[in-house]
């Protein structure tokens, strides 16, 4: 006699949604052979019950009601996909309590309730998994929760955002200006009409802390990530970038010092042509991750779009369903709170380009106030851009060595108060040392 279902309650039926009913309809015999485990969506609760969706399932496996199908003895299993904190966290508390295992897709949920919510998946015995938090379709998340659970990681680096990474490679490859390669990726549906989440980094930093909290086994919130977006990168930053051998990228950063300190952060960089993540094109997300034994590895693909995400997600109920099936889950145990290292202590390689007055002594006076601050410089190039006699203005691009947060910041400072520097127009940090 073949085994019951796993029936599935589903909370969303968006691109992702839809896309796992899809899978699930399209691969169920072939998961049945592999693992023994029969899937049904069951349930799925919408906002509006009219709306035409493009899965085969009976209208009345539909509801506006998402807590009836949390509590939906009928549901085995719950898969979150309506994004936001509220009143998703509601609805994953109340399935976990319920002893139902839930697979989430939702990055600011896991991000900034992490803890609570491994805590009472742990309570009730049940899984809690999110692969798709992360980075789409890219199998991230279980290899660091499973397969390196005994390496000490030092240092996780992603392009973790789509709408971010198309927009750079349009300034990089086709030299468009930030606003029209924005324009660009609206028009092409991969940036929202509001893209604040996406180019100042927030998207990108909910990621971080989640990647974090597994690399490190401490708890990160968003809220303990340092942001800046892309918004500010110029056209004559790609190509001063690319001239000497970079391209630019907005990363996310979580390393873990000696000291067991933890420091995450998301801004543009500039990453060298001979890095693994410099090869990371339009839409497409990586993450490079440096372990003390394993060295280095880097997980790439797709990492936004229905099909990509969903099939991620599927991934993640059939271990949660198969661990139902045995009466056992995966756990990541009581997660101490990270002790975070602040910006200002983090250490980096910094791009700095400044629009001076054409006067003797200037370039004395502007690498004055890098000596002040036990900056050390490590290339300088400077160039005339308005021959105006005396009053004329050049540029000065510097690279600095390694340095703390704290020393750039004050140097910055400096700089804008000296009257021969008319304006600091860039400053990015670099990675790697470059061609």
């Amino acid at each position: 006699m073949a085994p019951s279902p796993i029936r599935i309650g589903l909370l969303g039926c968006g691109n992702v949604g839809a896309a796992l009913v899809t899978l699930v309809a399209a691969q169920g015999d072939a998961i049945e052979r592999r693992t023994g485990l029969r899937l049904q969506v069951a349930r799925v609760a919408v906002r509006n019950l009219g709306k035409d969706r493009p899965v085969d399932l009976p209208q009345s496996c539909f509801t506006h009601d998402a807590a009836d199908v949390v509590a939906d003895p009928d549901v085995d299993l719950v898969v979150e996909a309506i994004g936001g904190i509220e009143p998703a966290r509601t609805f994953v508390l109340d399935a976990l309590k319920g002893g139902k295992p839930v697979v989430t897709a939702n990055k600011e949920l896991v991000a900034n309730t992490a803890a609570e919510l491994f805590g009472a998946a742990d309570a009730a015995g049940v899984d809690l998994l999110f692969e798709a938090a992360v980075a789409g379709g890219i199998p991230l998340v279980r290899p660091l929760r499973e397969s390196l659970a005994g390496e000490h990681i030092h240092r996780a680096t992603g392009i973790v955002n789509g709408t971010t990474n198309y927009i750079l490679t349009r300034m990089t490859e086709a030299g468009a200006a930030y606003g029209e390669a924005l324009a660009e990726a609206q028009g092409l549906g991969y940036a929202e009409r509001d893209p604040t989440a996406d180019v100042e980094g927030y998207d990108s930093g909910a990621k971080a802390a989640i990647i974090a909290t597994i690399a490190f086994g401490a708890h990160v919130v968003a809220g303990d990530v340092y942001h800046e977006g892309i918004s500010d990168v110029t056209p004559a930053d790609v190509a001063v970038a690319a001239r000497l051998g970079y391209v630019i990228k907005l990363l996310a950063v979580a390393e873990q010092g000696p000291d067991q300190r933890v420091a995450v952060r998301v801004h543009p960089a500039m990453v060298p042509l001979s890095h693994p993540l410099a090869t990371v094109r339009d839409s497409f997300n990586a993450v490079f991750v440096e372990g003390e034994a394993v060295g280095e590895l880097m997980f790439y693909g797709r990492g936004a779009g229905g099909p990509p995400t969903a099939s991620a997600v599927l991934g993640d109920v059939i271990d949660a369903a198969g661990n139902l099936r045995k009466g056992t889950a995966a756990t990541l145990g009581l997660l101490p709170r990270a002790t975070i290292r602040p910006m200002d202590e983090v250490r980096s390689r910094y791009y700095l380009h400044l629009e001076v007055l054409d006067r003797p002594g200037v370039l004395h006076t502007v690498s004055g106030v890098f000596a002040e601050h036990d900056v050390s410089i490590g290339s300088m190039e400077q160039e005339l851009v308005a021959d105006d006699g005396p009053g004329g203005e050049a540029r000065i691009i510097f690279i600095t060595h390694e340095a703390p947060e704290s020393a750039i910041q004050a140097t910055l400072r400096d700089l804008r108060e000296l009257d021969v520097v008319d304006r600091i127009t860039s400053m990015l940090r670099v990675v790697g040392a470059g061609t």
